[in-house]
C-alpha cells in the first residue's frame, strides 16, 4: 500500500476506494494543494462504487464513481465559495452538508460518524483561515493610520479657515483698548449689535475663544442692547 494513503485509512476508510481515488487525484490537484482529509460513504448494502468527499487546502471536492467504477465524476467548491457547514448524526452514519454563497446546498450522506465529525472540523479549520486572511488584509498599518489622521486634520483646517471668512476681520482685544472698543459698540445698531454677538457665539462654539471671553462680550453688548 501505498505511504500517501496509510494517513487517511484511521477512520474504516475503504483502502481501495481511497487509492482509486488518490490515484484519479494526482492529476487534478493543483500547484501547492494537498489532500487534508478523505471521507468514504459505508452504506447499509454493499457499495462496491461509493461516494467520497476530498477536503483540501483549497476546495472541497465530491467524488462519484460513474460506469461500475471505470470513471469518475468529480464536483468541486473552493472554500471561498462555502458559506457554512453542518453534520446531521443518523443511526447510520451522518451526513455532511455545506451551503455556498450562491444558495447551493450539497450533502453526501452515509459517512461514518467519526469520518464526518473530522470532516466538519476540517472545514472550519479552513474556514477561519481564510476568514483571519481576509481580516488581516484589511488591517490598516501604522503608516495608513498616519496618513488618514494627516488628511482629516488637513480637512478640518481647511473647514475652519473656510468658517473664519465669514467672521470679523479684527480679533477682538479684550484688555487693551476697552474705551476705544466700547466707543467702536455705542456707534452701532442694535442689528449691528446682534450681529457681532451672533460672531462671537460662532468663534465659541469652533473653541476659537473661551467660555470666560464670550460672557465678557455678551454681558458688554447686552448693556448697550
Amino acid at each position: 500500500m501505498k505511504d500517501q494513503i496509510k494517513k487517511f485509512l484511521n477512520e474504516e476508510q475503504d483502502p481501495k476506494a481511497i487509492e482509486k481515488i488518490t490515484s484519479k487525484l494526482n492529476d487534478l490537484l493543483m500547484k501547492n494543494e494537498e489532500i487534508g482529509y478523505i471521507g468514504v460513504q459505508k452504506k447499509p448494502a454493499i457499495t462496491v462504487f461509493p461516494d467520497s468527499i476530498v477536503l483540501t487546502n483549497k476546495r472541497i471536492i465530491i467524488c462519484q464513481p460513474k460506469n461500475l467504477g471505470l470513471s469518475m465524476d468529480f464536483v468541486d467548491y473552493t472554500w471561498d465559495q462555502i458559506e457554512g457547514t453542518f453534520v446531521k448524526e443518523n443511526i447510520l452514519g451522518s451526513e455532511f452538508s455545506f451551503s455556498t454563497k450562491t444558495d447551493i446546498t450539497v450533502s453526501i450522506d452515509y459517512i461514518p460518524k467519526i469520518q464526518a465529525r473530522k470532516i466538519y472540523t476540517f472545514a472550519k479549520e479552513q474556514l477561519d483561515l481564510l476568514k483571519n486572511t481576509a481580516v488581516s488584509n484589511t488591517t490598516i498599518i501604522p503608516e495608513e493610520v498616519s496618513i488618514i489622521e494627516d488628511e482629516i486634520e488637513e480637512v478640518e483646517t481647511e473647514e475652519v479657515n473656510d468658517f473664519a471668512e465669514i467672521l470679523p476681520t479684527t480679533p477682538p482685544v479684550f484688555v487693551a483698548n476697552e474705551a476705544s472698543k466700547d466707543n467702536d459698540l455705542k456707534g452701532l445698531s442694535q442689528d449691528e449689535l446682534f450681529e457681532k454677538l451672533q460672531n462671537y457665539k460662532k468663534l465659541l462654539d469652533n473653541g476659537l475663544i473661551l467660555q470666560g471671553e464670550y460672557d465678557a462680550f455678551k454681558k458688554e453688548i447686552l448693556s448697550l442692547m
